[in-house]
């Protein structure tokens, strides 16, 4: 793995980010080695070259400190925007880990989007923050087949998989769900599908589900994605060209039919799946503790 400079490693705070209600967003590992056919990261807009190889910042745990420590304002931190913070060479590196431990330290919550199981390593952390400030944890499931999943993820944790680790975190008090982006066209967008993803949630005791029934498509990514449906499923690429053309947003056919059944589904089980009532309800137990205490 290639280390490179990094002169900030923290954005700046944001009061109400519409996305999950993060204050500060940072990443400390760039490019990601997943392999996932649809990764929007990828596009030429993010200025990311090579990205199928995991580069980490140097001296970004120092940098984090400092940067935490010096923020006048206390928030949620998201990790995983751009690059998954679990990516295979966390086992070795720990920068994710030692970026907790801080988070923890200087009494920020943190808001997690991963697609590894890796995670479950550091419950004891995440335990550790949410006693003091909200945790989210979102696992990004599109599929309910280990076997499509293999080939539209090549490199991550199996479907199953992320379903016994949203089961363990929960068990453990962790508020985590599933965020179902993006659901492929012609691929992954069947009821039986969302259907399923929605019941092996309740299962698993997920306490949310985020959708998004389409994929967007935009500069070299569309090429690479192009490029990954000639080769996984033959005759694919022309349903994709004849439906969308070159449009950025690619919303499901069956979108109408599918948020009908998905929200059927939710609410019979009680997930939830509008962006504010998910960080209304991860954030309300952290700010109840801190006014009991006056």
């Amino acid at each position: 793995m290639e280390w490179i400079p990094a002169k900030t490693i923290l954005s700046g705070y944001v009061e109400n980010n519409l996305w999950f209600g993060t204050n500060y967003n940072m990443n400390t590992y760039k490019g990601c080695n997943h392999g996932c056919i649809y990764c929007d990261s990828r596009s030429s807009c993010y200025g990311i070259d090579h990205f199928d190889q995991v580069r980490a910042k140097k001296n970004a745990l120092a940098l984090l400190e400092r940067e935490l420590k010096a923020k006048r304002k206390r928030g949620v931190v998201g990790l995983g925007a751009m690059s998954d913070p679990y990516n295979p060479f966390e086992k070795e590196y720990c920068l994710t880990r030692g970026a907790l431990e801080r988070i923890n330290r200087f009494g920020y919550g943190v808001a997690i989007a991963t697609k590894s199981s890796l995670i479950e390593r550091d419950i004891d952390l995440l335990k550790d923050i949410s006693a003091h400030s909200p945790v989210l944890i979102k696992l990004t499931i599109t599929t309910a087949d280990d076997v499509l999943c293999r080939k539209i993820e090549p490199n991550v944790s199996f479907s199953s998989q992320r379903f016994q680790t949203i089961r363990m975190l929960s068990q453990e008090g962790i508020f985590t769900g599933i965020l179902l982006m993006p659901v492929l066209p012609f691929l992954e967008d069947t009821e039986k599908n969302i259907a399923k993803i929605i019941n092996l949630a309740h299962k698993n005791e997920a306490k949310f589900i985020y959708p998004a029934f389409g994929v967007t498509l935009r500069q070299n990514q569309r090429e690479w994605f192009y490029d990954k449906l000639d080769r996984l499923f033959p005759a694919m690429k022309d349903k994709y060209i004849k439906a969308y053309g070159n449009s950025y947003e690619c919303r499901s056919p069956n979108s109408e039919s599918l948020w009908r059944v998905f929200k059927k589904n939710c609410d019979r089980y009680g997930l939830l799946y509008e962006m504010h009532d998910i960080v209304e309800a991860y954030k309300t137990p952290t700010q109840a503790t801190q006014l009991s205490l006056f």
